[in-house]
């Protein structure tokens, strides 16, 4: 019997990459998407598709009740944007979740895979942020995935977890049509368009940068380690970079686009990087793509299409 995997966000950025790589290695892939930001054509073939809004509990009622496990990264994923309508996003990140771990408890799913983001922590100082730093949202979207995390906590000894604090991931596949979402997309968006990058805010902000390849590999070894359980982990590269340094490396791949710099997102945290030691520890990693490798990758693609 093949070991059967619900993915949520099927038709995102990440979300569709985990489940190619999950069909390439044997997995049978249920993979859900209400298509209000994914593109139906990300959505790689082999796999069940159902285009269904998880903030309805009687869709999710509906799925396929033989599920192994849950890898739910379905959501609104735009700190700015949730500032918009912080309602739709508290139903898309929470009420999701929730619906997830209900439906998950009630068929005796394995475990439940959650993308989170950095954006619970907040503002922080300058050093490697752990996964035991307090955690104070500054965005309505940060506050929505810190809800979501204390709820697979609580439900935890029923429904094992794995919550991936995601930091900034990037790669090819990424939406450069989105100037709302996605750090490094926007700006390499940018230089492809009009040869000028736009930083809002200080090009001494910094962040952690981690490539898609290496998220796609973290997640699916939560699956294939069954020991990893209730857990809160860090997933980024504990390498700090400045945006001036992350726009000097864009540059290289463009005709040397000019910087402008001005203005700033709500809700967004000015600097923070990952202590990746138990990342490291718990997944057996001994390399990460560095940023100079991944942003080559990156511009080609972007270049191709």
């Amino acid at each position: 019997m093949k070991t059967t995997l619900l993915i949520t966000g099927v038709a995102g950025f990440i979300g569709s990459k985990i489940a190619k790589k999950a069909l390439e290695k044997g997995f049978e892939v249920i993979g859900i998407d209400d298509l209000s930001s994914g593109k139906k054509e990300q959505i790689p073939t082999g796999l069940e598709f159902y285009a269904y809004d998880l903030s309805d509990k009687s869709l999710v009622n509906q799925l396929p009740a033989k599920v192994d496990y849950i890898l739910h990264l379905a959501g609104q994923s735009s700190g700015e944007i949730s500032f918009d309508n912080p309602i739709s996003d508290l139903k898309k990140n929470t009420h999701s979740t929730i619906n997830l771990i209900q439906f998950g408890i009630k068929n005796k799913v394995k475990k439940i895979l959650y993308a989170s983001s950095m954006s619970v922590y907040g503002e922080v100082k300058d050093i490697p942020i752990s996964e035991k730093q307090e955690a104070l949202p500054l965005s309505c979207y940060g506050v929505g995935k810190r809800a979501s995390e204390q709820y697979l906590s609580i439900f935890g000894d029923q429904l094992p977890y794995i919550i991936y604090r995601m930091f900034n991931v990037y790669g090819p596949g990424q939406d450069l049509t989105n100037m709302r979402q996605g750090m490094v997309s926007i700006f390499l968006s940018q230089a492809l368009q009009s040869n000028t990058i736009l930083v809002k805010g200080s090009l001494d902000r910094f962040r952690d940068f981690i490539y898609i390849d290496d998220v796609v590999d973290c997640w699916l070894k939560g699956v294939e380690l069954n020991e990893l359980k209730n857990l809160t982990v860090n997933l980024g590269t504990g390498e700090r970079t400045e945006l001036g340094d992350l726009v000097r490396v864009i540059s290289r791949h463009f005709d040397q686009p000019s910087i402008t710099v001005e203005g700033s997102t709500p809700g967004d945290q000015f600097g923070i990087y990952a202590d990746t030691s138990l990342l490291k520890e718990s997944f057996q990693i001994e390399q990460l793509t560095s940023l100079k490798e991944g942003m080559k990758n990156f511009a080609n693609w972007a270049k191709s299409q």
